[in-house]
């Protein structure tokens, strides 16, 4: 066994035993296939008001000029499935913010990855991102062998589904690296049929600047007019497509403590969230990624349900 593969070996076990889902990894270069692809979605203004997609467009597509000296990608999936939803009935928020931030608890495992790599192996150099640098986790993910990329854009793999969060150490070390899997969504449009704001303009195509998670959590704005009435409930983010996604059927509970949310959020009827206070919202959303949107951003979200 030469030391490329005794070093992914290692890693990959270590990974596991952080929690993580899974982790496969793959040749740190350019993005050939994402290239065309993301240049026509920013062209078609499909980010809307996320003008940060537009920058650095080079470092999105090449690790090497985001990371110097990178040979590797070690893409990471930590799952996140609630064993327990909100009350039925009531505004709703999307499963990945019940619990605390997941950028806090998946940037503290990635660095104890990286630890764990200078530990065994030596010195290494890397940088770890969870969805805060412009890198494209689910491009990477995919061709790392951890999942096919649905019609629904999301990271999809079989026996999983997809409700999981996707992460990344970039690391100047060479590494064996994994097969990119299939596509596994064939003829089936669910996604596409259900989402009430039609933000999947064709299959594998998703306009941004429709989606409910833009409107609610991006746009700073007031809420379109046209868009009344078509948010099913939703307040904070949206999980429409991936609840009707049939491989996630196979979703299982997460065993992550800190992805467990605070039990009043679990409760709140329709009242309660229109009557909701600073202080309730600061206690129950903590440390969740709901606080990105503050307060007044909830509020907003939940008077243009109301009406």
């Amino acid at each position: 066994m030469n030391n490329a593969s005794t070093y992914s070996k290692l890693i990959k076990q270590e990974a596991k035993r952080l929690g993580f889902l899974s982790c496969g990894i793959s040749k740190a270069d350019f993005l050939e296939t994402e290239a065309p692809r993301l240049e026509k979605w920013l062209k078609n203004n499909s980010h809307g008001e996320m003008a940060y997609m537009e920058n650095h467009f080079d470092k999105r597509l090449d690790p090497t000029k985001l990371v110097q000296g990178s040979k590797s990608v070690i893409s990471l999936l930590l799952n996140y499935y609630p064993e327990e939803t909100q009350i039925e009935g009531s505004y709703k928020i999307s499963k990945y913010a019940y619990g605390k931030d997941y950028h806090d608890v998946i940037k503290s495992k990635l660095k104890e990855l990286h630890y764990f790599i200078e530990t065994q192996i030596g010195d290494v150099s890397g940088r770890a991102f969870v969805d805060s640098a412009p890198v494209l986790d689910k491009a990477w993910a995919a061709k790392s062998g951890l999942g096919w990329i649905g019609k629904n854009s999301n990271l999809i793999t079989k026996n999983v589904g997809s409700f999981y969060f996707v992460a990344e150490l970039i690391i100047d070390l060479e590494l064996e690296y994994d097969n990119v899997t299939t596509d596994h969504c064939g003829t089936c449009t669910a996604c596409i049929d259900a989402c009430p704001t039609d933000a999947i303009t064709d299959p594998y195509v998703v306009d941004g600047s429709k989606c409910i998670s833009y409107f609610t959590i991006e746009l700073k704005d007031q809420l379109p007019n046209e868009m009344k009435g078509k948010f099913d409930d939703w307040m904070f983010g949206c999980d429409i497509c991936q609840d009707v996604c049939p491989w996630n059927k196979f979703s299982k509970p997460h065993s992550e403590p800190l992805f467990n949310p605070n039990p009043e959020l679990l409760s709140l009827t329709k009242k309660d969230w229109e009557e909701i206070t600073e202080d309730v919202f600061k206690k129950v959303f903590q440390k969740s990624a709901v606080k990105r949107t503050k307060f007044s951003g909830l509020n907003r979200n939940i008077k243009f349900l109301k009406r």
